[in-house]
């Protein structure tokens, strides 16, 4: 056990290490690699693979370069570079007139070019961006193209119910999801069995759950709390369970924070932290730091999103002794609170955008076409990946986990986007900021809910 945990946590620092590679850096390449592996014969939705003649651009012998940014360097998300690889690679050989031009960014630094870009006009043809607050900018400086036309082609009804919303602006569409994930709490089976636990159905259930763990001196939760995302889960959770599924939408639409079961969340919260239930130094630890103490058996409970399934079912890289002992639960319930515990804290990923400017706008949607079709076949059994668009889980081999996740997203009665995406960029740096302070008790619940009104309210 103590081999695993040794080689576990050296995996996962390995990995978080690996972000500053030369794939991380402001460099260009053009085209891509091709796939040496063959895609699958029949797409995870049942229906044909893409043909040649998907997301076909006028017929043209003019050669066309389009610039595309990602966000997905090997190094560190190898699965999605992979997927990102072979798509060009089948787009670039169904379309010899086409040269995809690529440029490869970790989060943080794409997040900062696209603002340097989008300063000079000069957006990539084909990008990725974030759904609602982190978008509205580039939607209302006419940055990005409507791709409502694609939306009725090849890719009419193709989507989970819900999820292009997130992109759309007085009824147009300016991005197209390609990742959807929710938030689930994963534990570890061993240790429950071990201390005669059950997965909670309520919020009481849950304390006296922590409260077992302490009493047995086992970290209950793991949080990397200096990355304010992975908190703010955790805030939102218990704001949708005590509020209910549209408490949080309307706050932030409405640019109102007052409503009373908001501060009764942050409340709530402060109680959690009160009862230990949250790793030691939680406000210190990174998110991989966290993600280490679960997958080394320290923690019993870790809420993170379905972009972590893999390391927990399919991942080569991690034991099978240990993705062995990952089951997941439902945020628990509140007692007398308004909501379900079919409503999920999540939403879609990033998407897939057309630069207004582009000198090859009918040559990029018709790449974006083909990506999302594509990406929809292939990125849940190659990348562990879970689409944006519709997933037949009779039609697929995965591991249990996997699919009984894949069949929640599919049953959810309500995905509410997370906050720091709903908001506009200058409240959700606030949101960071208070939530951290929150859980750290250096303000009060109603100091974070007054702060957060007011941030909101600045229009920011």
């Amino acid at each position: 056990m103590a081999t695993t945990s040794m080689l576990l946590a050296t995996m996962v620092l390995a990995a978080a290490c690996g972000s500053g590679s030369n794939n991380g850096s402001e460099g260009s390449s053009s085209g891509a690699p091709s796939s040496s592996s063959a895609s699958p014969s029949g797409s995870p939705s049942g229906e044909a693979s893409p043909s040649a003649s998907a997301g076909a651009s006028p017929s043209s012998s003019e050669k066309v370069t389009l610039k595309l940014m990602h966000l997905w360097p090997e190094a560190s998300s190898a699965g999605q570079f992979k997927v990102v690889s072979q798509i060009i690679g089948e787009y670039e050989a169904a379309h010899p007139n086409v040269t995809i031009e690529t440029e490869v960014l970790e989060n943080e630094q794409y997040k900062s070019k696209l603002k340097v870009l989008s300063a000079s006009n000069n957006l990539p043809d084909v990008g990725f961006t974030w759904a609602a607050g982190f978008m509205e900018p580039y939607v209302k400086g006419n940055m990005f193209e409507p791709l409502n036309d694609l939306l009725e082609g090849d890719l009419k009804d193709k989507f989970v119910a819900g999820t292009t919303e997130a992109y759309s602006f007085d009824g147009q569409t300016y991005a197209l999801p390609v990742e959807l994930n929710i938030v689930p709490v994963y534990y570890n089976k061993e240790i429950f069995a071990k201390y005669n636990l059950q997965p909670p159905q309520t919020l009481d259930d849950l304390k006296k759950i922590i409260q077992t763990l302490n009493d047995n001196k086992v970290t209950p939760i793991t949080l990397g709390g200096k990355d304010a995302w992975t908190a703010s889960f955790w805030y939102m959770y218990l704001a949708d369970r005590l509020g209910g599924p549209d408490v949080l939408d309307k706050a932030v639409a409405g640019s109102d924070f007052s409503d009373p079961s908001l501060l009764e969340a942050a409340k709530e919260a402060q109680n959690l932290v009160d009862r230990k239930a949250f790793v030691k130094g939680f406000n210190g630890l990174s998110n991989d730091e966290a993600k280490a103490e679960f997958m080394n058996g320290k923690a019993a409970m870790y809420a993170m999103g379905t972009w972590e399934v893999p390391n927990f079912t399919t991942n080569p890289d991690v034991p099978q002794e240990f993705k062995d002992k990952v089951g997941f639960f439902k945020f628990p319930v509140a007692a007398d609170g308004k909501s379900s515990v079919n409503n999920w804290v999540g939403g879609p990923g990033v998407g897939l955008f057309v630069s207004q400017n582009s000198k090859h706008k009918e040559e990029a949607k018709s790449f974006v076409d083909f990506f999302v079709q594509k990406w929809g076949e292939i990125s849940v059994t190659d990348a562990g990946i879970i689409p944006a668009t519709k997933v037949d889980t009779s039609a697929i081999k995965l591991p249990p986990l996997f699919i009984d996740l894949l069949n929640e997203l599919n049953n959810a009665s309500k995905v509410t986007l997370y906050l720091d995406v709903q908001m506009k960029p200058g409240a959700a740096s606030e949101h960071y900021n208070l939530v951290q302070a929150l859980l750290g008790k250096a303000i009060t619940p109603e100091d974070f809910v007054k702060k957060q009104d007011a941030a909101l309210k600045a229009g920011k």
